[in-house]
């Protein structure tokens, strides 16, 4: 929320018009190099980064929309990711699977169960939902494949990680 305001505010201060959403904003007009170069040096002093290579641009919003789709909503859509990537980007997913992989140097599924791993920790510390519930939500086809993917990710089963009093888990951004 702080970096969508600091965003604004910068914005605001150009007379632009433009739209903010989490990790991406669309400015209305066309901005000069002078404009670019102010949203740069305030946007830094805010702690932020102005991306405006496409690709790094694109990059950022397939990790938002997954990030998005993992934590931020209540139950993970029921089409596969794949169809879902295609569906928020209106890119080919081959492209982004490809740009994927050749930037980050992991693939997005593996970015992705990385991400639901986390989420299924969350999940599992608040203690609100079984196993099974956790896995029919995160969309696992059984609690044995949630388990089997939980343990070859966190090298413990979701019971015994539960049972650990030390529950450590990793920012969103470290994922």
């Amino acid at each position: 929320m702080r970096c969508k305001m600091a965003v604004r505010e910068e914005l605001k201060k150009l007379g632009l018009h433009f739209i903010v959403d989490m990790g991406v904003a669309d400015v209305m007009e066309d901005i000069t190099p002078e404009q670019r170069e102010q949203i740069r040096n305030g946007l830094h002093q805010s702690g932020l980064e102005l991306m405006d290579d496409k690709k790094a641009v694109l990059i950022e919003k397939i990790k938002n929309v997954i990030i998005e789709m993992v934590h931020y909503t209540d139950e993970i859509p029921k089409t596969n990711f794949s169809d879902y990537l295609v569906d928020k980007l209106k890119y080919d997913y081959t492209y982004l699977a490809n740009l994927f992989s050749e930037v980050q140097g992991t693939t997005i599924e593996k970015f992705i169960i990385s991400h639901k791993i986390e989420r299924v920790k969350e999940l599992i510390i608040y203690d609100e939902l079984n196993l099974t519930e956790i896995a029919w939500n995160m969309h696992y086809s059984s609690v044995a494949h949630l388990s089997n993917q939980f343990k070859k990710i966190t090298g413990l089963t979701p019971s015994h990680f539960k049972k650990l009093k030390d529950k450590r888990r990793q920012s969103i951004e470290d994922v």
